[in-house]
């Protein structure tokens, strides 16, 4: 069975060291909390839950699935009480608002038990994944009485969540959804439909479900601006706010997947069931676009979580498997082979890991900070400046750690060799569960056409200015640093270049939009190496500081230097190959007719 120990070392630095989080939260309002002691608590309670509770389970939930019968669903065995054991232990309130039973700490501090969940359960954690997403999506969209119905429920986690958008016949083009809420007497709705890939659909783990479900009112515009938004309950609440009458919405099926068996992607079928509205009518896609964007960044934390369980396990095993002498000359003279890590290529697909698990990481911290600032911050300014970095990065997190944490995963299962390949090793099931988070809540397509598209040349390069600006900000200040010269110089000249990128793809989709579409996931995947060279630039000057002190940890230290020259010598690189295809436009794409593809055989 693959094993897991938190990062809590790398955590700390970051956290603490290079993003400076005990200042950032003395700057919240009730960010006194979040003492020193409080951390350190929830992030060793937290390994020790992800470890002990939700490892063992990860094979196990894999190989047996769900069980749909008799129209109900169940998780695998042992899931039901490993999430007792999540509410007991007040896991699903930690970041929620007091006054709906929430223990008020930063938003931040959820996401990094999200990562320990990610790297020892995906399957499991997608039950509670949703629950805070449709919690903030009342809160911010809800009446009184939904809010009072359903948010403590949903906070002490006894209630958990889902996101009912997709549709057979649509995916991303939601104005072309089919389910319908006709108006009942009572004020209510009757929401008709079916949608399909809904996570956590059904199951026996919470005594109700919560479906936020997107339908059309009778009298709605076409397109996407006649989406509206319906809350729809497994169990109508009674009168003393308990699970009541089952109401008309029952799970068809589960849907048979590549990865993450051990949750229940399920068909939800609709039948009259009662809903109410959400927000106003036809602004559905407005509300539910609260759920999404956290939803996002949670997928990107799934990319990170998968990716530091591969490195780790990858990196067990090629310290203990023995194969050949090294290159150089024999390293273990009284083994029998020497272990693989000694060989190049094995270090290369180690540090690839290793470098974007760490990049990984400090980009969820540094985007969890802005999380915080625009849902707690008390200066607007700093907020504004915040929503507009947290635009920005959110589909970056999204397909840039999934894209990557993909390839890791892959990664892993090479350095085991054939080994990877079987089932036992666990490293196959990182991969297959992994493929998911490059599709779901918004393809890597979605994602790119939302930054480059919606987020940069629809605000004219503004929100990227912010962004660049900063980047722009520390290359100056460090300029005269020759400990950093290495970082700061590529940096500073990649920074340089990402503008410039930027207004030739504008200019070209002044006279074709196809040019957008074209370079739109080369340019996302440019973003997110750039980004993650400016985080390791930060972390390469903290851990210089870190050195030129007293630090009896030399040797992490070093290493961090280390990984960062990795990243910046052989995957920063990749930038130039990401900028010659976007600068070949749209015509090798279109040229081709449509019919013309399938020359030479019948389809």
């Amino acid at each position: 069975m693959p094993d897991y120990q938190a990062p809590l070392r790398d955590l700390r630095f970051v956290m603490d060291e290079m993003l400076d989080y005990p200042a950032h939260y003395a700057r919240l309002p009730g960010g006194e909390e979040a003492s020193p002691d409080v951390i350190g608590a929830i992030l060793e309670e937290g390994a020790r839950f992800a470890r002990q509770v939700l490892l063992p389970l990860n094979q196990s939930g894999d190989r047996e699935g769900c069980l749909f019968e008799g129209g109900d669903v169940k998780a695998p065995k042992g899931f039901k009480a490993a999430y007792a054991l999540y509410v007991k232990a007040g896991w699903p309130s930690l970041a929620a608002d007091p006054e709906q039973g929430g223990q008020g700490l930063p938003p931040s501090l959820a996401m990094v038990l999200s990562e320990m969940i990610c790297a020892t359960n995906l399957a499991w954690g997608m039950y509670p994944g949703l629950s805070h997403g449709a919690a903030d999506a009342l809160r911010n969209h809800g009446t009184e009485e939904q809010q009072a119905t359903y948010l403590a429920k949903l906070v002490e986690g006894t209630w958990t969540g889902t996101m009912c958008l997709t549709e057979a016949h649509c995916g991303t083009d939601l104005g072309l959804i089919k389910t319908r809420a006709v108006p009942n007497n009572d004020g209510s709705y009757a929401v008709t439909g079916t949608k399909i890939f809904i996570s956590a659909g059904d199951h026996d783990l919470a005594e109700n479900i919560v479906h936020l479900v997107l339908a059309k009112l009778p009298d709605a515009p076409e397109g996407s601006r006649g989406i509206s938004l319906f809350v729809v309950p497994k169990f109508m609440p009674n009168e003393a706010g308990e699970p009541g009458e089952r109401n008309g919405v029952v799970c068809g099926s589960l849907e048979h997947k590549m990865g993450i068996h051990g949750n229940a992607t399920c068909v939800m079928n609709f039948d009259a069931a009662k809903g109410f509205l959400v927000g106003a009518p036809h602004q559905g896609l407005t509300c539910m676009f609260t759920m999404m964007n956290a939803a996002r960044i949670g997928v990107g934390i799934q990319g990170l979580g998968l990716t530091e369980a591969s490195f780790q396990n990858a990196l067990a095993y090629a310290r203990g498997r023995l194969q050949m002498r090294a290159l150089s000359g024999t390293k273990a003279p009284e083994k029998a082979a020497d272990p693989i890590i000694v060989h190049p290529d094995v270090r290369r697909m180690l540090l690839t890991q290793k470098a974007f698990a760490e990049g990984g990481r400090m980009l969820v911290l540094y985007t969890a900070q802005m999380i915080d600032i625009v849902e707690h911050g008390p200066d607007a300014v700093e907020k504004e400046r915040a929503e507009t970095l947290l635009g920005l990065l959110t589909p970056i997190v999204k397909a840039f750690l999934t894209e990557v944490g993909f390839e890791a995963t892959n990664e892993g299962v090479q350095v085991f060799g054939g080994h990877g390949f079987i089932q036992e090793w666990g490293m196959e099931q990182l991969v297959r569960d992994a493929r998911i988070t490059r599709l779901y809540e918004g393809t890597t397509g979605i994602q790119a056409l939302d930054l480059l598209g919606r987020k940069v040349l629809m605000s004219q390069g503004e929100s990227l200015k912010v962004f660049t600006r900063e980047i722009h900000k520390f290359c100056q200040a460090e300029e005269g640093n020759g400990e950093l010269a290495e970082f700061v110089r590529p940096l500073a000249k990649l920074n340089q270049e990402w503008g410039e990128l930027t207004m030739a793809i504008g200019m070209k989709a002044m006279n074709d939009r196809e040019e957008v579409g074209a370079a739109s996931v080369d340019y996302l995947m440019y973003a997110g190496y750039v980004t993650l060279a400016y985080l390791f630039a930060r972390a390469a000057k903290q851990a210089r500081v870190a050195l030129a002190g007293s630090s009896d940890e030399a040797a992490f230290y070093l290493a961090k230097l280390d990984t960062a020259r990795f990243f910046y010598q052989r995957l920063l690189p990749r930038t130039r190959a990401h900028r010659a295809a976007i600068e070949t436009g749209a015509k090798p794409l279109m040229a081709i007719s449509a019919e013309d593809f399938g020359l030479g055989f019948e389809i």
